[in-house]
């Protein structure tokens, strides 16, 4: 399902100790729900859609607290509706290029994609199949480089697909990052994902945000949410990198 990224295919999954880590995701979801009364310092948003894909075998209510955070900060968050995420089985992507469609249609605008883990793949594979409706693609934890058992949920991901997980399911190389404006969100301490598998390449229009966070928990991690309302919050047309001066030095590590 992946596309090996050269230098990185001899890296192993996350270590027991990191998968003993996940533990912090319970309190990664606790911190960010107490915070809600400071989600207004956030930046805001101009009301454009964003679909929300969610990880392998999570589906809508896995990310009710993300959308509900960028709903907050000005942006028409969705989800997927396609009940739990299930792998790459027959009309996933095409019923989410659909929905992306659909969402395109009635705002007249760009929509801006967010997936986390598997979630990501599918939405870099979406803006590559219609770049044109597509504003930004922000992915979290995804493995879209490397080789396929470079996560410790590989076998869950067979059982649940029904197929192998590096059938080639997918054209093109996964590591190509798509002809828009893209960020991949990782974490050194990911305890489900190797991190080198989610290392954009670096070119135009294309980073790395490296974040102190749990896989699990990713998408309801304080520091992750604060990055994605920054990078959603930009002008259309204006992407530019996201910078780590003053307070975030200490949050957000230099990927350089």
């Amino acid at each position: 399902m992946s596309a090996t990224h050269p230098g990185l295919h001899m890296a192993s999954a996350p270590s027991p100790l990191l998968q003993l880590m996940e533990w912090r995701a319970p309190m990664e979801f606790a911190l960010s729900a107490a915070l809600q009364p400071f989600w207004s310092l956030a930046p805001a948003g101009d009301g454009h859609a964003v679909l929300v894909l969610p990880g392998l075998g999570a589906g809508d209510e896995s990310t009710a607290l993300l959308r509900q955070f960028l709903t907050s900060r000005r942006l028409a968050a969705s989800g997927w509706g396609q009940g739990p995420n299930l792998g790459l089985r027959l009309g996933v992507l095409d019923h989410a290029h659909a929905w992306l469609q659909q969402l395109h249609a009635r705002s007249h605008r760009k929509v801006s994609l967010v997936g986390w883990s598997l979630g990501g793949i599918y939405a870099r594979e979406l803006a590559k199949r219609s770049p044109e409706i597509v504003r930004q693609v922000v992915s979290l934890g995804s493995p879209f480089t490397g080789h396929p058992r470079q996560t410790n949920a590989w076998r869950f991901y067979e059982w649940a697909s029904g197929h192998r997980i590096d059938a080639h399911d997918l054209h093109g190389a996964l590591c190509q990052a798509p002809p828009v404006p893209t960020t991949s969100i990782w974490s050194r301490s990911d305890g489900v994902v190797s991190w080198r598998c989610s290392v954009e390449s670096r070119h135009h229009e294309a980073e790395n945000i490296e974040v102190e966070a749990s896989h699990v928990g990713m998408g309801a991690n304080p520091a992750v949410l604060y990055a994605l309302a920054d990078r959603l919050a930009q002008p259309e047309g204006d992407w530019r990198p996201f910078h780590r001066e003053g307070w975030r030095r200490l949050v957000y590590a230099d990927t350089a």
